[in-house]
């Protein structure tokens, strides 16, 4: 009937799916993290073994033989072989994710928080289901590229991330907000260090295939509950096509869309500075385990566990410092202080030769969001600049990334002096 049709340019909402219960976001992000935090280290410690393995290494078992005066050229291929296989997993995952994080994100505004959810859950779960096989089967370590690409074409652990968040944004007010974000980035820390305690312990205890199996049957769990218990936080989900370049044009109009005076040179800006900064700090973990397994530290299992622990502290703290800090100072010098003590870890990564100084400076690290092209650069930089600097300085890396920092650091401040509050940071109240 003529009384029932639809306008023709009002887009059909389209009804939402059933669930078993409303449940919040944050235990799909715990999970998350959990499962990708104790795959991380191990995946790397795994390629030094077998790399080890395949040249007859075995040097940095004898702890006598660690210290800076060592310089074994067979340790150091094991090195740079394992660097560059961590270099060709992240550029497939992150030239794939580069275009699918920028769709799918921008989809999500249209269909939902858990469409995207779910298949990021999924993506997560297949390279999960690779590395077992992998690790399980001794299958030649390529396999690991071919797992990170499923992962990053279906959304990736930025993908959830940016579903998470918004989600979060969607329910909370302009208040609110900053305290939200923070509540699930201490999820974030608990799952991590969890996972690395676990992590290091088991590989000592059992070897590579436990720990694997584990994180798969977390990401199935997880998968279910982004299906069948998150609830949608988008209030009017509608029907939108996933294969279009409207999704990009979209992110591309917020930095030249008309908009008031010098907001989008500062939404540049300050988007500078978080390339920055997510450059820094996922370039420094790529190389991190690496640095730790070698000469001078050679780390077991066990102390790379307690070390990447301790590099998800921050996590915790940052949600009480940020409350108390959030009364006096705006968010932008609270972001100061993190670099500042962001600096100071990389420099102490730098120039550790013994344990308990890499302790120090793994309390001191801050850890920042993902950004998808942050991260390809981070892994071509960091990994191609590691091997290059074995021969005069290990910690050059860190140095190069600890002036980095000084960047965003003065972008920050510079902005928040000139413009306390621009217009870009003004979300609508939610009802």
């Amino acid at each position: 009937m003529e009384g029932s049709a639809s306008p023709p340019d009002k887009p059909r909402v389209r009804p939402a799916a059933a669930v078993l219960c409303r449940g919040p976001v944050e235990p799909l992000v715990f999970l998350a993290n959990f499962a990708l935090v104790l795959q991380g280290p191990l995946t790397t410690q795994y390629l030094w073994h077998r790399f080890s393995a395949d040249l007859g290494y075995n040097g940095t078992r004898q702890r006598g033989g660690c210290s800076n005066r060592s310089a074994d050229p067979t340790m150091q291929e094991v090195e740079t072989l394992t660097s560059h296989w961590t270099l060709y997993m992240n550029v497939g995952g992150f030239l794939v994710g580069l275009f699918s994080s920028t769709l799918l994100g921008a989809w999500s505004d249209g269909v939902g928080r858990r469409p995207l959810l779910v298949l990021a859950s999924l993506g997560l779960l297949l390279q999960a289901l690779v590395s077992v096989f992998v690790v399980q089967l001794q299958l030649h370590v390529g396999y690991f590229v071919l797992g990170r690409i499923l992962c990053a074409l279906l959304g990736d652990f930025g993908g959830l991330l940016a579903a998470s968040f918004a989600s979060v944004a969607d329910v909370s007010s302009s208040r609110s907000r900053t305290f939200r974000m923070a509540l699930l980035e201490a999820s974030i820390g608990v799952a991590g260090m969890l996972a690395s305690l676990l992590g290091g312990h088991w590989l000592r205890a059992q070897g590579y295939a436990n720990p694997f199996w584990l994180a798969l049957a977390l990401l199935i769990a997880m998968t279910l509950y982004a299906a069948f218990c998150f609830g949608e936080t988008l209030k009017e989900p509608k029907s939108t096509r996933l294969f279009t370049f409207r999704h990009h044009r979209s992110i591309v109009q917020l930095y030249v869309a008309p908009a008031p005076e010098k907001s989008r040179k500062h939404l540049a800006l300050y988007s500078l500075a978080i390339f920055v900064v997510i450059t820094v700090h996922f370039g420094a973990q790529d190389i991190l385990t690496l640095y730790e397994l070698s000469t001078p530290l050679c780390w077991d299992s066990k102390l790379i566990g307690y070390g990447s622990a301790a590099q998800h502290l921050p996590y915790l703290t940052s949600l009480l410092v940020l409350k108390l800090l959030q009364h006096c100072l705006a968010d932008a010098w609270v972001a100061e202080i993190g670099l500042a003590f962001n600096i100071l870890g990389m420099v102490v990564f730098a120039f550790a030769t013994i344990t308990p100084l890499m302790f120090t400076g793994a309390l001191f690290s801050a850890v920042a969001c993902v950004n998808n092209l942050a991260m390809l650069t981070a892994s071509g930089i960091f990994n191609s600049l590691y091997p290059a600097t074995l021969n005069f300085m290990k910690g050059f890396p860190f140095l190069l990334g600890a002036g980095l920092l000084l960047i965003p650091a003065v972008l920050i401040g510079m902005l928040e002096k000139t413009v306390p509050h621009p217009e870009f940071q003004q979300f609508p109240q939610s009802p």
